[in-house]
């Protein structure tokens, strides 16, 4: 009997209808029978950091737990203003100093409706999540270009590159948790 992995997948985008959000219900299809993906919610029900906070806040709790017990993490960011969008960098600033993420194994990926497809974002993230201390490989990160060419009307991915790229990541992120 295979182990299982559990995996938590993070969108940076709020909206409803986000490629972001899009890509990671695809890697969650093609993700092997012994792996979970759980897409995170509720990064909007995180208030805003505050590091003089010491109260314990129930919707920081459970996202710091799930990122715990998680044997990995994906992130997927659309770019705004060539940056991460605040919820997901307010998200990354609760772990800071209570320390989920280090030694975790991640992947981060960037979606953009234009042909760079949120590189600046992607370099932000990835400086971030080694402030961190994640644990990646060049081959856990993928900015993802022309996003609307690459996907139907309900959001699937039928690009077999983007596809091809989305099970390279998550093949390199399951040897990082299970070298």
């Amino acid at each position: 009997m295979k182990q299982i992995t559990r995996i938590v997948a993070i969108s940076g985008s709020l909206k409803s209808t986000s490629a972001n959000t899009n890509i990671l219900w695809e890697m969650a299809k093609i993700a092997p029978e012994n792996v979970i993906v759980n897409i995170l919610e509720g990064l909007d029900q995180l208030p805003h950091f505050n590091p003089e906070i010491i109260q314990e806040i129930t919707a920081v709790t459970d996202f710091r737990n799930q990122i715990k017990a998680a044997d990995g993490v994906i992130f997927s960011t659309p770019e705004y203003a060539f940056g991460v969008p605040g919820v997901l960098k307010n998200a990354l600033d609760w772990l800071v100093s209570s320390g989920e993420l280090n030694g975790k194994a991640v992947a981060a990926i960037s979606v953009s409706p234009l042909h760079t497809g949120g590189d600046k974002a992607l370099a932000s993230l990835l400086l971030t999540l080694s402030a961190l201390g994640t644990t990646k490989s060049p081959n856990t990160a993928v900015a993802i270009g022309s996003i609307k060419s690459k996907m139907n009307e309900t959001g699937q991915i039928t690009n077999p590159g983007t596809l091809g790229d989305l099970n390279a990541i998550l093949a390199s992120l399951l040897d990082s948790i299970n070298p």
